[in-house]
């Protein structure tokens, strides 16, 4: 075998990691109105997908939104005031961006640490570091 067959047949066993982030997806907000408040129904399973902490990404939404919020015991997001999943919806991608997503490899594989008040962004993909906003 040449080095072309092994390189053709290395690069066909290598997995496809290449930084544009498709494979990361939220799901779709599932939301209802329950007197002058939303419910957020579906809040676990996308702070699992974002695996952050949920208070961290509570806080996020409720300042985006501009609003009050809570987190009732079946782990659902409460918020005061009417806002309908497609504006949940963009608050969230926003925090994948900011918190989530790498920025110089696009991938979801991070962790989120605090570090002398700045939230520091670690990819255990590339190795990159970046702070956040925060």
């Amino acid at each position: 075998m040449d080095y072309d067959d092994s390189l053709e047949r290395a690069m066909d066993r290598t997995p496809d990691v290449a930084g544009s982030g498709e494979r990361f997806q939220l799901p779709a907000p599932d939301v209802r109105q329950e007197g002058n408040a939303t419910v957020f129904e579906n809040f676990p399973a996308v702070v699992e997908r974002l695996d952050r902490a949920r208070e961290h990404v509570m806080r996020y939404v409720q300042n985006e939104l501009g609003t009050s919020a809570s987190i009732d015991d079946r782990g659902r997001l409460r918020l005061t005031g009417e806002f309908g999943a497609e504006r949940l919806r963009t608050a969230l991608a926003e925090y994948a961006e900011a918190y989530v997503l790498c920025p110089e490899c696009g991938l979801p594989d991070t962790t989120l640490e605090k570090e002398h008040g700045t939230y520091v962004r670690q990819c255990s993909a590339c190795g990159a570091r970046s702070a956040t906003g925060d």
